[in-house]
């Protein structure tokens, strides 16, 4: 077994070392993402934020220089993890390219992504991201993420079709089809009650097969 100063254990410390500040970088953005739910922005303190992840505020700020970085690190990671939850459903084994689309957009137009707590916080981020630039970078960035995925897909699903899209028509479809999941996420959020299940993923699908030009597949009715 190695001691203490062998290379294989110092590794091993530093690993543990690494996964357990992550994960306590990840407690304190939870703590925030609760915390904004709970008292919007400005009530979201340091210290309401250390009080609900079980830590000192000092210990806030070995990891966050400021509330600021860390109210941007709690946007950036909301914004992350509903794109995430979407590509988990591209990883399905022997599906066609317009299969793989229409998982895509379903996932989108479904829990967990559409959650009226989800909706309401990232209506609180983006309504102040016009005047705080840190968080209008978290939203740039997690908006290009989000297309670029889509941008992926339609290169596949067109190229399934013999088609050969070139970057400024692959940027204009990822456009118009964030758009389109963007408006029925919302619909969705406010008002699910409104909508029987599957209804707004059925109404994406077909509208996104439009803007790509897809003719309907055997036995779908155009």
């Amino acid at each position: 077994m190695p001691d203490a100063a062998h290379p294989a254990a110092m590794n091993e410390r530093r690993k543990f070392r690494r996964e357990g500040e992550e994960r306590r970088r990840q407690d304190l953005i939870d703590a925030t993402l609760d915390s904004v739910a709970e008292h919007g922005l400005e009530g979201a303190s340091l210290r309401t934020i250390a009080l609900r992840a079980g830590v000192t505020a000092g210990l806030i700020r070995h990891y966050f220089p400021g509330k600021e970085d860390l109210l941007q690190e709690a946007y950036a990671a909301l914004m992350g993890r509903m794109t995430e939850q979407a590509k988990a459903a591209l990883l399905m084994e022997d599906a066609s390219p317009r299969q793989r689309l229409a998982a895509f957009v379903a996932a989108n137009l479904n829990a967990p992504i559409i959650d009226a707590r989800v909706f309401s916080l990232w209506a609180t981020f983006i309504g102040r991201a016009g005047a705080d630039p840190s968080l209008a970078r978290a939203h740039r960035e997690g908006y290009l993420g989000f297309r670029n995925e889509v941008e992926a897909v339609v290169a596949e699903v067109l190229g399934a079709e013999r088609r050969r899209p070139d970057a400024n028509e692959l940027r204009r479809h990822a456009i118009a089809i964030n758009a389109i999941i963007d408006g029925l996420w919302i619909e969705g959020c406010l008002a699910a009650e409104m909508f029987s299940p599957g209804e707004l993923a059925a109404i994406g699908v077909k509208a996104i097969e439009a803007e790509l030009g897809l003719a309907p597949q055997k036995g779908e009715k155009p």
